[in-house]
């Protein structure tokens, strides 16, 4: 995978991103060398004003499809696939991706295949839908959370919801271990809106953030798939 690292800076931006009642919510970091230091959480209206924030991130990681099939009578992605048999139990946190008519409003989500959680989120995947192309796919790549929390939990899926106490308090002790300097800081105080497993999501994709900047995350599918635009529709983490 290609990553622009752009060159004005001495630090490099990086963020994960995932959607939340306000819109979306943001995790940034700055990395120096070795040293990778989360920021305060913020919330953008819209996904546009993450991709014109300057100064720039340099590599995002979205909760978000990038990349999609043209018909629901077309197979799954095969990442959607990949991911729910490697999650096993946790595999019904992966949802089938909209297709296009969906994305476009010609066709209904019920329609078009999809479930209720995921028609919820069409406002937010749409405006993805209408940003990316080939090109900001050296700075886009798509995570999923429970991914993430696989990868962490030595590819191990956990074991309960994170809409659950017993669940968030899984992943809160999972990323305290990893995440530099602990988290307990970087959810007090949440922005307006966003709940504890938005954050608790959002910093589990900044760890993937960090694995791709870094070269060392995974991807399935291991062979690249691409739609009918010329976008790799693919999971890292």
């Amino acid at each position: 995978m290609t990553i622009h690292r752009g060159p004005t800076l001495p630090y490099h931006v990086l963020a994960s991103v995932t959607p939340c009642p306000p819109g979306w919510l943001v995790q940034g970091a700055k990395i120096q060398g070795a040293t990778f230091a989360p920021e305060r959480p913020r919330v953008y209206r819209t996904f546009t004003e993450i991709l014109d924030e300057r100064p720039a991130y340099e590599l995002i990681v979205v909760n978000a499809p990038v990349g999609c099939r043209d018909h629901p009578s077309d197979p799954p992605r095969h990442c959607d696939v990949t991911a729910r048999h490697l999650l096993g139990v946790r595999g019904a946190a992966i949802h089938n991706a909209p297709t296009r008519p969906v994305l476009a409003g010609t066709m209904g989500w019920r329609e078009g295949g999809l479930d209720a959680v995921t028609a919820t989120l069409l406002p937010r995947y749409r405006e993805v839908a209408t940003e990316m192309s080939p090109f900001r796919q050296r700075v886009v790549f798509e995570g999923n959370p429970e991914l993430s929390f696989f990868q962490l939990n030595h590819d191990t899926s956990l074991r309960r919801s994170k809409r659950l106490v017993a669940g968030r308090d899984e992943r809160f002790e999972i990323l305290n271990r990893h995440i530099p300097g602990g988290i307990g800081g970087l959810l007090s105080d949440p922005p307006p809106g966003v709940a504890p497993r938005h954050q608790l999501d959002a910093l589990a994709l900044l760890w993937t953030v960090r694995r791709v900047w870094g070269r060392g995350a995974r991807r399935i599918p291991q062979e690249p798939e691409w739609d009918s635009e010329g976008l790799r529709m693919e999971f890292v983490f």
